[in-house]
């Protein structure tokens, strides 16, 4: 449907639950975390809980997937049972033998502890999960607080775990649940996520379903009234950022404006939601809202006008400082030579035409003839020469500066003309870029005057790469990148080959933690080019000043 039209090869936000898209925020880690030592802890409760659609289910799945192999699990979705059939359930989970038809509670409860004894004999354990545990009736949880007490001398048999909406810690906090509430080992209330989590999580289910490198479909400002409307629930997230897309889609716009978000929130939570309520505005900000609107007719009414200063013009000094021939210290002094300063006034120089521009990033970074067409407006394009083409946009300097790479910026002349820039390095709040027979030292700040706001660049990915990898796939390439993590490890023999192992995931988010990067275990560009610049693959930025100075002047 509307996924093809974004470059996407399947629906990025589907409410269904799907291990591909497992997002692991901080906080959900941190649940997960008390669950595991809650089930290592040996016996009593273990309690988690959230609102509906924080993310419970996934934490489920998580802690499915990371216990032992020693363990015997029965879970119970749902909790709506009597005493007797939630006992029957349990059984049934176990393949428990038990007396059929008119069956007691005595009958159910000798049967669970005879596997239970069986299963310590043999040196395995037995975790019960309760989902929706809200709807568990008080008489329930009396009788699944007396299975706690099947026990050995030295350990409890059954461990517990109750999972649930908030209102749970409520009703286990009332005075006749105090002795089951006194059992419970670990417990945890999952959290809403936080804006900068909610952009991450935006970012990781896009990129799983196949966005291309460099394109953006959410800008900040986007993201920020989602955050708000969803108030950080991942499934509402999800029903926002699906409806908002199909919106763009139909208007055929390349991305997600806030109208689109708006009639999303009408559309899936209602007419509430379009617009901020009154009542959720605090009282003081109303009337002073009034009173400065207030004063404001007043000025109009008694003619006041406000007239602009004067604003000082910006000295070059200010950033650059005097106008010197000084490269980088490690380039040495030869490489100074026929070294230039450029301010806005002289901008005619780095601007130049797309296709030179193109042409002169392309010999900077390889040493075969230029391809004609190449970086020209595909968002995926074939390697050529071990080199593959990224293209992307920004609204602020930081993320191109992160990349380390020479890029070609999308420009336009004062007279609104398309041109280009290329910025062979950066180097704090100037850039050096490739002008006619020179490398010239420009601000910044001149050069964001006349920025489009798109760059491009060429990169080395592992051979075979052609999309993000996540835990579970299965590709020749995974040997690439467990071969690439096991030469930055030093280590002789790599952590798996072609299956994308938790090993492998556990050791990619560490180093995305050390490269401040969002820690998702998820093998994208960023990993990638942060990896490369670990390993010394690509072109740094002393080489390529190094060959900017060469294409100028000549070897």
């Amino acid at each position: 449907m509307y996924y093809k039209y974004f470059g996407l090869v399947e629906s990025p936000f589907s409410i269904s639950v799907n291990p591909r898209y497992l997002f692991m925020s901080p906080r959900h880690r941190d649940a997960l975390a008390h669950l595991l030592y809650g089930v290592g802890s040996g016996g009593g409760f273990i309690l988690l809980t959230g609102e509906v659609g924080t993310g419970k289910t996934t934490i489920n799945r998580a802690l499915l997937e990371q216990l032992p192999g020693n363990v015997d699990l029965a879970i119970v979705l749902n909790p709506a049972l009597s005493a007797v059939e939630l006992l029957a359930t349990v059984c049934d989970e176990l393949a428990i033998d038990y007396p059929k038809g008119h069956h007691s509670l005595k009958d159910l409860t000798d049967a669970l502890h005879r596997f239970l004894l069986g299963n310590h004999d043999k040196g395995r354990k037995t975790v019960l999960m309760i989902d929706e545990a809200q709807h568990l009736d008080f008489d329930v949880l009396e009788q699944i607080r007396l299975l706690t007490n099947l026990e050995t001398d030295s350990e409890k048999l059954l461990q517990i775990i109750l999972i649930g909406q908030p209102e749970l810690t409520e009703k286990l906090g009332r005075p006749e649940l105090r002795q089951l509430n006194q059992r419970i080992t670990a417990r945890y209330n999952l959290e809403a996520l936080s804006l900068e989590e909610t952009n991450a999580y935006i970012r990781h289910r896009l990129q799983i379903a196949g966005l291309p490198a460099g394109r953006e479909l959410f800008a900040p400002g986007v993201v920020r009234a989602i955050h708000k409307r969803a108030q950080g629930i991942p499934r509402q997230i999800n029903l926002l950022c699906d409806r908002a897309l199909l919106g763009a889609y139909g208007r055929k716009l390349d991305r997600v404006n806030r109208r689109h978000v708006a009639a999303a929130a009408e559309e899936v939570f209602g007419a509430s939601h379009a617009s901020v309520n009154r009542s959720s505005v605090p009282l003081w900000l109303w009337i002073f809202g009034g009173v400065c609107f207030g004063g404001l007719l007043l000025l109009f009414a008694l003619g006041f006008r406000a007239s602009p200063l004067p604003l000082p013009a910006p000295s070059v000094a200010d950033d650059l400082g005097p106008a010197t021939s000084v490269m980088p210290d490690d380039l040495g002094a030869d490489a100074g030579e026929g070294v230039s300063t450029s301010n806005g006034a002289q901008a005619a120089g780095w601007l130049i035409n797309e296709n030179l521009a193109l042409e002169q990033l392309w010999q900077l970074n390889s040493d075969a003839p230029f391809p004609a067409g190449v970086c020209g407006g595909s968002e995926i394009e074939a390697e050529v020469d071990g080199l593959r083409c990224l293209q992307g946009a920004a609204q602020v300097w930081d993320p191109i500066i992160a990349l380390n790479r020479p890029v070609v910026l999308d420009m336009q002349t004062p007279g609104r003309f398309s041109a280009a820039t290329l910025v062979v390095a950066f180097e704090g709040a100037v850039a050096w870029v490739l002008s006619g027979n020179a490398v010239e030292r420009v601000r910044l700040v001149d050069i964001a005057t006349a920025w489009r706001g798109r760059y491009r660049m060429f990169w080395q990915p592992p051979q075979g790469w052609g999309r993000p990898l996540v835990e579970g796939d299965v590709d020749p390439v995974i040997t690439v990148v467990a071969q690439l993590f096991a030469t930055l490890d030093q280590q002789v023999t790599p952590l798996t080959e072609q299956r994308f192992t938790p090993a492998l995931a556990e050791r990619v988010r560490l180093f995305q933690a050390q490269q401040n990067l969002t820690a998702d275990g998820v093998v994208g560009v960023q990993t990638l080019l942060k990896l490369n610049d670990a390993l010394g693959i690509g072109l740094a930025p002393d080489v390529a000043l190094r060959r900017a100075q060469w294409l100028t002047e000549g070897p």
